[in-house]
């Protein structure tokens, strides 16, 4: 005689969130062109409806904003460099799992030491004065970062909120610093105007190919310290685990404070390329709010600086591109406000296209349980 079996059935949610076993490359990027494309045509809806535009002309318009001449190109390569300097300093804090929010900080401090070494010794000749200011910037940037890691590695205090507050004291720091010497003047002004000491030699008649050059070497240097150092290996074994990395034998304080110097130091070096290379002046505005932009470019990146050329592209496009329409089409309420919508609306589908990546979902109506 057979045994009765109860058979319920039990409701299941409608939707589940899976995580996925790891997708191959091709296809979390192929994912990321989709999200691309899907939003470049709500993008296009979205111009057309307040300016008549149709999506050709709206990329014309974006593109000419952007590279459309030399004026243009100078400025997004310049923003570009800037851009993706940033997140390449942050690669190895983030890749560690040190939340650096404070990389627009760490940028005033090696940009305001820049500034003070070219005011008050102006007397030394270029070959002396601007090494002095690369060093004091990296040595500036290097502090800013030092401070939050100690404090994070001998008492755990969370790097998140004190990086941050960080860049307010830096904020300080240079209001102080303009204050104490522009006078009776609006600014401070372009330093060192008359006698150049402390500009950054110019290599090229548009763009400033030393700036370019520089950046492009720290990005390919951090890609191989990340990838394939003894240092890089540590940094990922902290950020994947901290227990396993003291079980390995590696030293975790070590590892943060050594990686936070780096950081903050490479955030310094742009701080100096930004004073002594393209604005000779400092302000509060000199980090150009892009310490919080590259948060996003380190991040879609996956650490790999190589891909972030590419990422800090597109995302100054985006800005540059917006702009020119919004300055081409401001009288039909396509304002400056609604640029900012614009590339919120793309950097939402980039990053809302992580999840599909990093899960999927399945439905299901009910199962039979016994």
């Amino acid at each position: 005689m057979s045994d009765n079996v109860n058979v319920a059935h039990v409701k299941q949610p409608f939707v589940r969130v899976v995580r996925r076993d790891k997708l191959p490359m091709w296809q979390s990027w192929l994912y990321r062109l989709i999200a691309i494309i899907l939003a470049m045509g709500l993008v296009d809806v979205f111009v057309y409806s307040i300016t008549g535009l149709n999506p050709i002309d709206t990329l014309i318009t974006m593109w000419n904003g952007s590279f459309g001449n030399i004026v243009c190109t100078e400025a997004s390569v310049v923003l570009i460099c800037k851009l993706l300097l940033i997140a390449v300093a942050l690669a190895p804090a983030f890749k560690m799992q040190f939340w650096n929010i404070g990389a627009e900080g760490q940028v005033l401090a090696g940009a305001l030491a820049t500034a003070m070494v070219m005011v008050y010794a102006n007397g030394l000749p270029n070959s002396l004065l601007i090494p002095l200011m690369a060093v004091t910037a990296i040595l500036a940037g290097g502090l800013w970062g030092l401070i939050p890691a100690l404090f994070k590695a001998k008492w755990g205090v969370n790097e998140t909120l004190f990086t941050l507050m960080m860049n307010y004291v830096a904020m300080s720091f240079v209001d102080f610093f303009v204050n104490q010497n522009k006078g009776e003047k609006a600014s401070i002004g372009t330093i060192n105007v008359d006698t150049q000491k402390g500009w950054l030699p110019q290599m090229g008649d548009s763009i400033n190919w030393t700036v370019v050059i520089i950046v492009l070497v720290i990005t390919v240097l951090m890609f191989v310290y990340l990838k394939y150092t003894k240092q890089g290996y540590e940094i990922a074994v902290v950020g994947e685990s901290v227990n396993t990395a003291k079980y390995a034998g590696i030293s975790v304080k070590k590892t943060i404070i050594r990686t936070m110097i780096i950081s903050g130091a490479i955030c310094g070096v742009c701080g100096f390329l930004t004073v002594a290379g393209e604005d000779q002046t400092i302000s509060n505005g000199t980090a150009g709010g892009y310490g919080f932009t590259a948060i996003i470019v380190a991040w879609l990146g996956k650490f790999n600086t190589l891909f972030m050329i590419g990422i800090s592209a597109f995302i100054i496009f985006l800005e540059q591109g917006t702009k020119a329409i919004s300055d081409a089409y401001s009288l039909v309420g396509f304002d400056q406000s609604a640029s900012k919508i614009v590339v919120g609306l793309v950097l939402f589908f980039v990053i809302g296209c992580e999840f599909f990546i990093n899960y999927r979902l399945t439905f299901r109506f009910s199962r039979k349980e016994k």
